[in-house]
C-alpha cells in the first residue's frame, strides 16, 4: 500500500448509508413515525441563535487563507507510532456472543426490541456465537497480534433480572475463561460494563435509564465486576457511547428500548447515564484502584462536520455547536467543568440541572478520554446534527478538537472502523482504505498535533449483529458465515492489513528509493504539450498587405472609408501576421523549453479526406508555427492525429464512411501523413502518428469487436505511415517517428488478493501491450490478451474476437517505431471483477478503486509519482532497451496563480524519471509537461490561464529545465550552454521588442537632431551678437580736420 498521499478527508461518497436492501420491516415501521420526532428534536438547535462556546475547539475550522495543501503536515505520513503503542480490537457482547437463551441468560432490551421491530431477525443466534466458540475468537486475536482485546460483559448473562445476587454460574465461567485465556496470551483485557444490553426486567420494572434507580443498580453490578474480575483487568469502560443510548434509544426509537419523541426523556436518560458513570468511577477510585491499580473511563462517540465556508464565522459556530451538542453533552460534565455546555443550557429549558454537589461529583471522573468514531454516529443522516454543514470523516481533526476543548487528555480510541455490505466476504478491499485513512489520521494527530493518543481499537473483531442494520452490513475483520454450524473465523483482507500495521507499528515506505541528486543529459528534451492547434485560415493582422489608405468614422457611422487615389507601401506576408502564433511565441518564450509538442488538425488540412483538396493556408499556418518556434531554439514534436472522446478529428467524408472501421481510412491517413512529411518534414525531427489509439474504445464502444477492429486499422495505418517515412523521407529529413500510448501504471487495489495482482497485469496487457506488443516485439497481439478473451468466450461471458494479422501485416507492424512515446498521468488501483458482455471494458474484468488517502486533483487524479518509474521499468522489461519519451504528463490544479499542486507534481514525477534514468539505466529521452494553456470550462491543466496569464509553475518548470533536473550544489553544468543561452536571450529580446526598439531609435535620432539644431542655432546667434557688440566699439578714422565718429 504505497502512495504519495494527502491528509484530505474523504468525501461523502465514503459514508455508505443504508441502501434499499437494508430497508427492513423495522425501517418501514420506525421511520414513518419516529424520525419525524428526531427532526423536531434538532429543530431546537437549528432555529435558535448561535452564540459563542468555551474552549479552543472551534479554531479547528478556521483555515489559514495562505494554507498550502502541499504542506508536509497534510500529506500521507510514512512513520511509526510511538513505542509501546496500544494496538487492539473490540466487540460488543450482544453483537457476537449469541446463545441468547442458553445457560440461564436473561433477556435484554435488545432481545425484546428485535421481536417487535425487527421481526425478520428472529434472534441473535445467527451471529458469530462467541459464547460457544471462544477458542476461535482467541485464535483470531493471536493471528492479529494485538496488545489488547476490548469486549463487553453481558449484564443479563451474569444477572438475568439485572439485580446483583447470585451470579449465573455459566455466564461467570465464560468471562473467567475469557479473561484467563487473554492473560495467558499476554493480551490486555479492556472491559466495558455496559454496551447497550440492559436487562429487560429493569426496563419493564423501572423504565430503564429514565429512572434514577438504575444508577445504584448499575453501581452494584459494577462493584461485582470489580470484585470478581478486577485482579485481571487494568482498563475499564463504564458505558459505551451514551449519546446513542439516549438519542436513538429514547429519541428516534431506532435503538432499544425503541421509545421516541420525548425530548425531556432523552436528556433525562443522558443525565442519569452521566451520574451512573460518575458513581461507578468514585466507587472504583475509592474501593478498588488502590490495590487493583486500574484505570476507568466512559466511551464517548461523535460525528464530525466541516463548515461550508471556513471563512464564515457563522458556519464555524454551527460546526462547534453540532459537535458540542453530541460529544460535549457528555464530555463537558466529565472532562470539563462538571456541567453541560452553555449552548445546551441556553437552548434547552428542559435540560436537567446539576447541583453544585453533582458538578463536583461528575467533574474529572475519567482517567483517560475514551473515544468512539464509527458509522453509528453518522447514520442515518437525517438524525445527525449537521446544522446545514458538511459531513467529514477526518479523525485527525476530531482528535485535535478533543485536545483543544479538554486540556489535552490522554486518548484511547475505543472504536473505529467502517462497514461493508453483507454480501462481502473476505475480500473487503474498501475497508483496507478506510482503515488506512483512519490510522494515518491518528498518526498525523500524534506526530504533528501532539495529540496524546496511546491506543487504537479496530472495530470489530468479528462480523456480528449490527443493531438497527441487523445482518445487512458487516464490520468484522474476520468473516463469519452465520448460517454455518462451525462459524469459522476467516480473516478478511482488512485483518491481514491490520496485522501488517501492528507488526510494523505504522506505515513503512517500502520499495522506495530516496530522492536522488543528478541531471539529465544535455540533449534531453524538455517539452510542453498542447493538443490540436486550430489553424487560422486567414491572417488576423493583414494591415501590411493592403495598399489602400482608409479614413475612419468620417460620417459618424464608425466604418472605414477608402481614400481614393492614394496608395501606400506594402510588404510580403509574414508568419507573425497570425495573432495566435504571436501569442504562442510569447508563452513558449516564457517556458524556456527545448521542445514543443502539438497536433495538426487533419480535418482542416484535408477537408475532403483526400489530397485532392489541400487547404494550403492551413498548412502554411502550421509551417509558420514550426518555423517561428525554431527562432526561439525550440524544436517541434508534431502529432498527425489527435482524437479525443469528444472529437474524433476525422475529415467529415471519412467519418461518414465509418471512420476507423473502414479500411479506406488507413490509406487516407497514409496519404495525409505523406503530405505532411512533404510540406513540413524539413523542419520536424520528431513525429507522432496517432495520439493514444489505445483510448479509442471511448468512441468505438458499440461492441468490443468494433473497438478491436478500429484498433487493428489504427495499428496498420501507423505502420504504413512509418514505412512511408522510413523509405522516402528519413534519409533527407533525418527524423524519428512513433505513436504515443496512454500509459498509466496499474497497482493491485488489494495486495492480499491474488486476483487483484493478476487484474493489474491484465489491465496493462489490455491497455498498453495491446499496441506495444505488435510494434515493439512480435508483430501480433499479446498472448495474455488473446488467452483471456478465449477464456471468456469459452465460459460464455463474451463473444469478443481479436482481428487476425496476416504474415505480411505482422512484418509491416513489427518494429514500426523509432522510440516509445508514453502519456503518463497517474496510477490506477485495480480490482478484479468478472463482467458479462461483449465490450472491451468488460473483457478486461477490472474495476478501479480510488485511494482516499492519496493526494488527488479536482478531477480525482491521484498523485502517485512512483508509478511513473514502475511503468518505465515495465516497458524496459517487456520491450527491451528502447528510447522512451514521456510525451504528456500533468495534473489539473484549480489555482489561477500559485498552482502548488502542479509544482509538486512536476517535482515528484521528474524526480522519478531521473531515478529511472540514473539508477535503472532506462533510456528516457524527454519529458513533456501537459499542457501549455487551459481551456475555459474544462479542468485546469494549463501552465497559463485561458486569458494567457502565467502561473507560478512556469517559473518552477523553468528552474528544473535550467538545472537539467536536481543537481548537487557542486555540480558543473558542463554543456557549454551558458554563453549560448545569454546570446539567445539577447536575440530573443531583440526579436520580441523590435517595434519598441525601432520607435526608441527614431525617438533618440529625433532628439539628437533637435539637440544638434538647437546647439547650432545657439552658437550662430551667439556669434551674431558678438559681432554686433564689436562693431559698436570700433572707431572709424576721418579726414584731417574732422572729428572721429564712435559707432
Amino acid at each position: 500500500m504505497k502512495a504519495d498521499c494527502a491528509a484530505g478527508s474523504p468525501g461523502n461518497e465514503w459514508i455508505f448509508f443504508s441502501n434499499d436492501e437494508r430497508n427492513t420491516h423495522y425501517k418501514k415501521t420506525m421511520f414513518s413515525q419516529g424520525l419525524k420526532g428526531s427532526v423536531i428534536l434538532w429543530a431546537f438547535f437549528l432555529t435558535r441563535a448561535i452564540t459563542g462556546f468555551p474552549g479552543e475547539g472551534q479554531s479547528i475550522w478556521k483555515k489559514d487563507r495562505n494554507f498550502n495543501p502541499m504542506n508536509e503536515t497534510q500529506m500521507f505520513l510514512y512513520d511509526t507510532f510511538p513505542k509501546n503503542f496500544f494496538w487492539g480490537v473490540g466487540t460488543g457482547a450482544f453483537q457476537v456472543e449469541g446463545s441468547w437463551k442458553k445457560d440461564g441468560k436473561g433477556p435484554s432490551i435488545w432481545d425484546h426490541f428485535i421481536s417487535i421491530h425487527l421481526k425478520d431477525v428472529n434472534n441473535t443466534d445467527d451471529s458469530s456465537d462467541s459464547y460457544a466458540f471462544l477458542g476461535k475468537d482467541l485464535s483470531a486475536l493471536e493471528f492479529l497480534g494485538v496488545s489488547f482485546y476490548e469486549f463487553s460483559i453481558s449484564w443479563p448473562r451474569l444477572f438475568p433480572d439485572g439485580i446483583v445476587a447470585a451470579a449465573n454460574e455459566k455466564g461467570l465461567q465464560y468471562y473467567n475463561t475469557l479473561l484467563d485465556s487473554l492473560i495467558h496470551r499476554n493480551i490486555e483485557p479492556i472491559v466495558t460494563l455496559y454496551h447497550w444490553d440492559l436487562p429487560l426486567a429493569l426496563q419493564e420494572k423501572y423504565g430503564g435509564w429514565k429512572n434514577e434507580t438504575i444508577i445504584n443498580i448499575f453501581n452494584d453490578y459494577a462493584t461485582y465486576c470489580f470484585q470478581t474480575f478486577g485482579n485481571r483487568v487494568k482498563y475499564w469502560i463504564t458505558i459505551h457511547n451514551p449519546y446513542l443510548v439516549a438519542w436513538h434509544g429514547y429519541g428516534t426509537g431506532m435503538h432499544a428500548p425503541g421509545e421516541k419523541g420525548n425530548l425531556a426523556a432523552v436528556y433525562a436518560v443522558g443525565h442519569n447515564l452521566i451520574k451512573a458513570h460518575a458513581k461507578v468511577w468514585h466507587n472504583y477510585n475509592t474501593n478498588f484502584r488502590p490495590h487493583q491499580k486500574g484505570l476507568l473511563s466512559i466511551t464517548l462517540g461523535s460525528h464530525w462536520i466541516v463548515p461550508n465556508k471556513s471563512e464564515n464565522n457563522l458556519d464555524v459556530l454551527k460546526c462547534q455547536q453540532s459537535v458540542t451538542s453530541v460529544m460535549g453533552w457528555f464530555a463537558n460534565p466529565i472532562h470539563g467543568d462538571g456541567d453541560y455546555p452553555k449552548i445546551m443550557k441556553d437552548l434547552l429549558p428542559f435540560l436537567p440541572q446539576f447541583s453544585e454537589a453533582d458538578k463536583t461529583e461528575v467533574r474529572g471522573t475519567a482517567d483517560f478520554f475514551a473515544f468512539s468514531f464509527g458509522p453509528n454516529n453518522f447514520k442515518p443522516p437525517s438524525t445527525m446534527a449537521k446544522m446545514g454543514q458538511n459531513v467529514s470523516l477526518n479523525l485527525r481533526e476530531v482528535l485535535k478538537w478533543i485536545k483543544l476543548e479538554y486540556n489535552n487528555p490522554e486518548i484511547l480510541i475505543t472504536e473505529n472502523g467502517w462497514f461493508t455490505d453483507n454480501h462481502v466476504k473476505t475480500e473487503d478491499t474498501t475497508a483496507i482504505y478506510m482503515m488506512k485513512n483512519f490510522l494515518n489520521k491518528v498518526l498525523q494527530a500524534i506526530k504533528y498535533d501532539e495529540t496524546r493518543v496511546f491506543g487504537y481499537t479496530a472495530w470489530s473483531l468479528l462480523d456480528g449483529f449490527e443493531w438497527q442494520d441487523a445482518h445487512t452490513i458487516r464490520r468484522g475483520l474476520f468473516y463469519v458465515d452465520f448460517s454455518s454450524k462451525e462459524k469459522e473465523r476467516k480473516p478478511k483482507s482488512s485483518a491481514h492489513y491490520y496485522k501488517q500495521i501492528i507488526k510494523e507499528n505504522g506505515f513503512l515506505l517500502k520499495d522506495s528509493t530516496p530522492d536522488v541528486q543528478g541531471q539529465f543529459p544535455c540533449d534531453f528534451s524538455w517539452g510542453i504539450t498542447e493538443s490540436v492547434l486550430k489553424a487560422e485560415s486567414v491572417a488576423s493582422s493583414p494591415q501590411f498587405k493592403d495598399p489602400h489608405l482608409y479614413s475612419w468614422n468620417v460620417s459618424g457611422n464608425g466604418l472605414l472609408h477608402r481614400v481614393e487615389g492614394v496608395t501606400i507601401k506594402t510588404r510580403a506576408a509574414q508568419c507573425t501576421d497570425f495573432v495566435s502564433i504571436k501569442k504562442q511565441l510569447e508563452l513558449l518564450a516564457k517556458m524556456k523549453i527545448t521542445h514543443y509538442r502539438f497536433a495538426l488538425d487533419w480535418s482542416l488540412i484535408l477537408p475532403n479526406g483526400d489530397v485532392s483538396g489541400v487547404n494550403r493556408q492551413v498548412l502554411r499556418y502550421y509551417r509558420c508555427v514550426i518555423s517561428e518556434v525554431m527562432k526561439l531554439n525550440i524544436s517541434s514534436m508534431v502529432t498527425l492525429y489527435y482524437p479525443t472522446h469528444a472529437y474524433l478529428g476525422l475529415p467529415a467524408p471519412l467519418l461518414q464512411n465509418g471512420g476507423w472501421l473502414n479500411q479506406s481510412t488507413i490509406h487516407a491517413f497514409r496519404d495525409y501523413a505523406n503530405l505532411c512529411f512533404q510540406e513540413l518534414g524539413d523542419l520536424v525531427k520528431l513525429w507522432i502518428t496517432i495520439n493514444e489509439p489505445n483510448r479509442l474504445s471511448d468512441i468505438y464502444n458499440t461492441s468490443s469487436n468494433d473497438t478491436y477492429r478500429a484498433a487493428h486499422n489504427l495499428l496498420i495505418a501507423h505502420a504504413l505511415v512509418w514505412h512511408v517515412y522510413d523509405s522516402q523521407y528519413r534519409l533527407s529529413q533525418n527524423g524519428a517517428i512513433s505513436l504515443s500510448l496512454h500509459a498509466d501504471w496499474a497497482e493491485p487495489a488489494n495486495p492480499f488478493i491474488d486476483s487483484h495482482l493478476k487484474a493489474a497485469e491484465r489491465f496493462l496487457q489490455f491497455e498498453i501491450a495491446w499496441f506495444a506488443e505488435p510494434i515493439f516485439k512480435t508483430g501480433d497481439y499479446p498472448e495474455a490478451m488473446k488467452e483471456y478473451i478465449a477464456f471468456k468466450n469459452k465460459a460464455g461471458l463474451s463473444s469478443s474476437a481479436l482481428p487476425h494479422f496476416t504474415d505480411e501485416e505482422r512484418k509491416l507492424i513489427k518494429g514500426s517505431a523509432d522510440f516509445c512515446a508514453l502519456n503518463h498521468f497517474t496510477t490506477r488501483f485495480v480490482i478484479h471483477e468478472q463482467q458479462n458482455g461483449s465490450q472491451y471494458d468488460f473483457d478486461r474484468d477490472v474495476q478501479f478503486l480510488q485511494d482516499i488517502t492519496c493526494l488527488s486533483s479536482p478531477t480525482r487524479q491521484a498523485v502517485m509519482p512512483w508509478g511513473e518509474r514502475k511503468i518505465l521499468n515495465w516497458i524496459q522489461k517487456n520491450y527491451g532497451d528502447i528510447d522512451i519519451y514521456i510525451t504528456s504528463s500533468g495534473i489539473d490544479d484549480q489555482s489561477l496563480e500559485n498552482d502548488e499542486l502542479r509544482k509538486y507534481y512536476l517535482e515528484k514525477y521528474i524526480q522519478e524519471a531521473l531515478k529511472a534514468y540514473l539508477i535503472d539505466k532506462i533510456k528516457i529521452k524527454g519529458y513533456y509537461a501537459f499542457k501549455l494553456t487551459e481551456e475555459k470550462f474544462k479542468p485546469r491543466f494549463g501552465f497559463f490561464t485561458s486569458d494567457l496569464k502565467a502561473k507560478s509553475s512556469v517559473q518552477f518548470y523553468n528552474n528544473l529545465i535550467s538545472s537539467r533536473g536536481f543537481p548537487s550544489e557542486h555540480t558543473s553544468f558542463g554543456c557549454g550552454e551558458s554563453h549560448h543561452e545569454k546570446q539567445c536571450i539577447f536575440c530573443l529580446f531583440l526579436e520580441k521588442k523590435k517595434p519598441l526598439i525601432f520607435f526608441g531609435c527614431c525617438l533618440f535620432s529625433t532628439l539628437a537632431l533637435l539637440l544638434t539644431v538647437t546647439i547650432f542655432h545657439k552658437r550662430k546667434r551667439k556669434k551674431y551678437h558678438k559681432a554686433r557688440n564689436l562693431q559698436q566699439h570700433i572707431v572709424i578714422p576721418l579726414k584731417k580736420g574732422h572729428k572721429s565718429i564712435l559707432r
